[in-house]
């Protein structure tokens, strides 16, 4: 288990999601519960400590803060500063991303097929204030996030894979769409 010494909030929090990621059955149904789980600890102060809070000032940032022992999940903080942005890019297993801090403004694409071969094309513009919980399954969870505000945001990541080896959720990045 992957754990350092923490907050109080963030010890009841993991205590919360081992139950919800254990509760449902199928990806969505464990998203969703992950999601309940994880909604009411979204702004609350002290959650994190300022180091994982702290931002990175060439790219967005990740902490990973913890995995159960059997790895059923992975809770991660990413951390913003304006203008830092994901490459668009779509992940091995379910997520749920919670806003922290600040907002999220997150860009959803689809993969389309013609004549000229496969690419993206936008599939929707949603800004996430404080609190505001989404939900990806794949496959189609293609999107980018950006934040576009003026101060540091933060999202609490809750991935339905192990990522002490991995490191990453991502599955795959793909070129900006050229239509």
């Amino acid at each position: 288990m992957i754990s350092l010494t923490r907050p109080v909030a963030l010890a009841e929090l993991v205590e919360r999601l081992d139950a919800a990621a254990r509760s449902a059955e199928g990806d969505l149904a464990t998203a969703e519960a992950v999601g309940a789980a994880l909604r009411p600890f979204l702004g609350r102060p002290g959650l994190l400590t300022p180091e994982q809070e702290a931002g990175d000032p060439d790219r967005f940032r990740t902490h990973l803060l913890h995995v159960p022992d059997d790895g059923a999940y992975s809770l991660v903080v990413a951390v913003w500063r304006p203008g830092q942005r994901t490459p668009i890019h779509d992940h091995v297993a379910w997520c749920v991303v919670g806003v922290h801090r600040g907002e999220e403004h997150e860009i959803r694409y689809r993969l389309v097929g013609d004549a000229a071969g496969d690419h993206l094309v936008e599939d929707g513009h949603t800004v996430g204030p404080c609190g505001t919980v989404t939900v990806l399954t794949p496959p189609g969870d293609i999107h980018a996030v950006v934040n576009d505000s003026p101060v540091v945001a933060a999202s609490l990541h809750v991935y339905g894979a192990d990522l002490r080896e991995r490191t990453t959720s991502v599955r795959r990045c793909y070129p900006l769409p050229s239509r």
